[in-house]
Formats: C-alpha cells, sequence, structure tokens
C-alpha cells in the first residue's frame, strides 16, 4: 500500500499483519480525493490547509494521503494496539510527527478535541457505527456545522444521512459524503 499522490506521492505505507485492519485500497483513495478535489461541494479548498480527523485509522491512509496534499494537520483516533504500531510507523515514514496527532481511544467515546473541517470514518464493515461516531465526535467538539464528512462503509451497510452530497461504490466499499 502507497501513498497516491501529493508531496509523499510512491511513500510505502506499513499494515498490520492478520484481517483486523482493513486498509482503503489505493484505487478507493484516488477516487475519493479526485472527488474531493473536483466536486462542486469539496473543492480543493476543503483540503489544502484543513486540519483533519481520520476516524477508525487504521494504517492512517486517510489522513496521511490528506497531509500529502497539504491538510495543515491531522488527528488519528484509533484503539487497535496492531493498527496504532503501524500508524505510528507510516507517521515515521512520511516524517509528519509535527503535523500529526494520534490518540489511542474508540471514535465512538473519543475524548475532547478540536474542529477539523474534514472528517474520515472508516469502521469496521457490518457494525453501523458511523451514526455513533458522528454523535459522539460533535459532542466532543470535534465537529460543527459545516463539517465535511466522508464514510466508508460496506457497500450493504445502511447509509449513515438520509441525504448524502454524494455516495459511490468501489468493490466492497461504499463512499458516502455529507456535511453536518
Amino acid at each position: 500500500m502507497r501513498i497516491v499522490a501529493g508531496a509523499w506521492r510512491g511513500r510505502a505505507l506499513s499494515t498490520p499483519p492478520g484481517e483486523a485492519t482493513r486498509p482503503t485500497a489505493g484505487r478507493v483513495r484516488q477516487a475519493l480525493f479526485d472527488r474531493l478535489m473536483h466536486a462542486p461541494w469539496a473543492g480543493r479548498a476543503c483540503i489544502e490547509g484543513a486540519r483533519v480527523l481520520d476516524a477508525f485509522a487504521g494504517t492512517g491512509a486517510l489522513g496521511l494521503e490528506s497531509l500529502s496534499r497539504g491538510a495543515a494537520h491531522a488527528t488519528f483516533i484509533e484503539n487497535s494496539r496492531t493498527a496504532l504500531t503501524a500508524l505510528s510507523a507510516n507517521i515515521a515514514t512520511c516524517r509528519a510527527s509535527g503535523r500529526c496527532t494520534v490518540l489511542a481511544a474508540d471514535a465512538t467515546r473519543p475524548p475532547a478535541g478540536t474542529r477539523c473541517s474534514l472528517v474520515f470514518l472508516d469502521p469496521p464493515y457490518g457494525a453501523n457505527l458511523v451514526p455513533q461516531a458522528v454523535l459522539a465526535l460533535a459532542a466532543a467538539g470535534w465537529t460543527a456545522p459545516g463539517t465535511l464528512l466522508v464514510a466508508e462503509i460496506g457497500r450493504d451497510d445502511p447509509p449513515p444521512v438520509e441525504v448524502p452530497l454524494d455516495t459511490w461504490t468501489h468493490g466492497a466499499a461504499r463512499m458516502v459524503a455529507w456535511r453536518l
């Protein structure tokens, strides 16, 4: 797995052993960031200079891809020890520690935080954790009206919102974007 584009394009990322962590595939990340950069509901400004939250971060691929493309800071929330080890290695590989915060926490019970303008949610498929995490993140101060959220859910999982800005599928994954 590699960073798709930006300053760190081609940089290899570590993944934890086993099946517990499901990193977002490179082709899915490419499609996601193409939409973010060019969609009328987002645009380049949604990434460049942004404070990004990568909830259920796993390897950190979404947050690191954002940093590679010009985001100012990324916070990663992850509670798996093996994923945290891979995430720390990936931040070190990208030499991004000065622009990252890693929180060993559950995204459905996050600590208090600072508002982020772009939030990625990539929970385990089939667990319907996105609605619970969105409420918890809002209550903890990570989001506010206008925050752009993008969730990667299973193709057959219920959508987290009734009227998304956009939704698209790639293999087993469905991406859903909306604003609070």
